[in-house]
């Protein structure tokens, strides 16, 4: 019998790097672009059959071409769930003249942001701000960007990609005083991007040490979710837990996504497909 006490708080979904386009499947990197509509279907369906407070999706909607927004976000209207997104590099992957349209598309007013529900505050955060392809032409990020890639490259970083971004200065700092704030609110926090900052990967975000010295320095924090490296990872630094999804792109017929349920003492992760089921003890 289940005890009261172990009963979840709360349970959300999580869909990572869906890339939707209707091109052909790049055979190398096993993306099926086309198949995702699909996929998504199948992860949207069981949601629906499930108690859910919201949904969430990591970033990497669509791969290429802003009319992609047109046939994946309707199936996004079916879900009986509050639906939250962030965005990811691919979502950028648009005419220039498109690049300020984006975040809007997908109904955020903000591409960073917070919201509390059952005294946990989920941060968030726009991990593409800086960087050498979201920022509209000429404006002062795509310089910020272009000189952090050039001295992570002379140190010979792994994610010294281009396919790779960090949040501003700004941006840091907000991230910051969210956490505060929880904090004298009493609140447990997840942090949610779709970069990844632990164990160390090429994909990783450009700011990786300073995020990671931040959320491990706060017991309340209790994890870092992303998205971006489709193999997904997965670590924990003194109690804090960083957990990359896995992308549903990725194979022709099998699918990923994650049902994650909070309790007192732990959040499981019950996954889906390929991604796998998971119990991270709170500290």
């Amino acid at each position: 019998m289940t005890s009261f006490s172990d009963l979840p708080i709360l349970r959300f979904g999580v869909v990572a790097d869906p890339q939707y386009a209707a091109k052909e499947p790049h055979a190398g990197m096993d993306r099926h672009y086309g198949k995702s509509l699909a996929k998504l279907s199948e992860a949207i369906e069981v949601f629906n059959g499930e108690d859910l407070s919201f949904v969430i999706t990591l970033g990497d909607i669509i791969d290429g071409d802003f009319e992609s927004f047109d046939d994946i976000l309707p199936l996004y209207d079916s879900l009986k769930h509050e639906n939250f997104f962030l965005l990811g590099n691919h979502d950028f992957s648009v005419a220039a003249g498109r690049l300020a349209d984006v975040a809007g598309r997908v109904g955020l007013a903000s591409p960073c942001y917070s919201f509390v529900r059952k005294g946990w505050r989920f941060i968030i955060l726009n991990g593409n701000e800086v960087s050498t392809f979201a920022p509209p032409e000429g404006h002062p990020y795509r310089e910020i960007a272009a000189r952090r890639l050039a001295e992570l490259k002379a140190a010979g970083a792994i994610n010294a990609q281009d396919w790779n971004a960090m949040p501003s200065d700004e941006q840091f700092a907000w991230l910051s005083d969210q956490i505060k704030e929880a904090g004298a609110a009493g609140e447990g926090v997840i942090v949610m991007n779709h970069y990844p900052v632990y164990p160390p990967n090429e994909h990783d975000s450009w700011d990786r040490e300073r995020m990671i010295a931040l959320l491990t320095a706060h017991d309340h924090i209790a994890a870092y979710f992303s998205g971006h490296n489709h193999a997904g990872n997965f670590g924990t630094i003194e109690g804090c837990h960083f957990l990359n999804f896995k992308g549903m792109v990725d194979t022709e017929a099998e699918n990923t996504f994650a049902i994650v349920e909070i309790r007192a003492d732990r959040i499981d992760v019950r996954g889906f497909g390929r991604e796998d089921s998971r119990t991270l003890t709170l500290r």
